[in-house]
């Protein structure tokens, strides 16, 4: 029953971090380094404590959510795609917003710095709660909606017409353009995508807290980055490379109270995630046109 306990403790962490990992994937195919994930992350989590405190309806937190992740992701697009800046700063930009707006915001509505009112949660599903050990787990409906948009995510990058193009606009944008494609409208639609999946990992984040917390993401969106290059830009494989990192956190928060120091045990996820990228399995080829912005006039 322990170990039953710890693999449901392992996929309901896991849960963020997969589905930051799946929307950096669809960026990264089309050609988008998308290092903002984790301000997407903190806005979606921030739009879904407003929306569940304002309405009282956790769905309509998660609809704020979504719309936070995507009107962030929309801001890293534009300067990105549009513009043409630099992919890394720009993602670094919009995390340091993100921790000073979500802030700001936090002040002026719950009259604090670190935390907001209490929200309600999502319910659980009474069915499968009585499962016993993985009940709680299995019960959640975010659980399940993430285990079908990865699962979704994989079949549109390597199965659907959309999938297709964005691939070869991240390989070769050139070429892409020669076809009649437009290389900044899949790269702007792969990016919105990736802020669509960051804001449901927020909604889930303040969802399962009841409430926002100052930078409550905690380093997550770059674990799920780092995952996403274990699992090789593929949705599944990344997903599956966040259970590693889901049962480091598990372990870690197992551990608590023992004989070795919280702050070293603190560290367990972040060391285990430089493990797994310095001996990942065989050698992470990034799309070849990643990272390059594409100017049609001189391309």
């Amino acid at each position: 029953m322990a170990l039953l306990l710890f693999l449901a403790a392992t996929v309901r962490i896991s849960v963020p971090y997969a589905l930051g990992a799946v929307g950096a994937s669809v960026s990264e195919r089309g050609g988008v380094i998308n290092i903002g994930l984790e301000g997407m992350m903190l806005n979606g989590a921030l739009g879904y404590t407003l929306g569940a405190y304002w309405t009282g309806d956790p769905w309509l937190g998660v609809l704020a959510a979504l719309l936070s992740g995507v009107l962030t992701a929309a801001l890293h697009a534009l300067v990105t795609v549009a513009f043409r800046a630099d992919q890394i700063t720009s993602g670094l930009g919009i995390n340091l917003f993100a921790l000073g707006a979500t802030k700001f915001v936090l002040i002026q509505v719950f009259h604090s710095s670190s935390n907001s009112s209490r929200v309600p949660g999502i319910d659980l599903i009474p069915g499968l709660r009585r499962i016993p050990g993985v009940g709680e787990v299995l019960a959640t409906p975010l659980v399940l909606i993430a285990l079908g948009l990865v699962l979704a995510a994989q079949w549109m990058l390597f199965r659907s017409v959309f999938g297709l193009r964005l691939r070869s606009i991240g390989e070769r944008p050139e070429a892409a353009a020669t076809l009649g494609l437009s290389v900044a409208r899949y790269r702007a639609a792969g990016v919105l995508v990736s802020g669509l999946f960051a804001g449901l990992a927020g909604a889930w984040l303040a969802s399962e807290q009841h409430s926002f917390t100052d930078g409550m993401t905690g380093g997550r969106g770059y674990i799920a980055i780092a995952a996403m290059i274990v699992g090789k830009w593929s949705p599944t494989l990344a997903a599956a490379a966040c259970l590693l990192f889901g049962a480091a956190e598990a372990l870690q928060i197992g551990l608590q109270g023992g004989r070795l120091p919280n702050e070293l045990l603190q560290m367990l996820p972040y060391l285990v995630t430089m493990l797994a990228l310095a001996g990942g399995i065989g050698r992470a080829v990034p799309p070849r046109a990643i990272g390059v912005p594409y100017d049609p006039e001189h391309p």
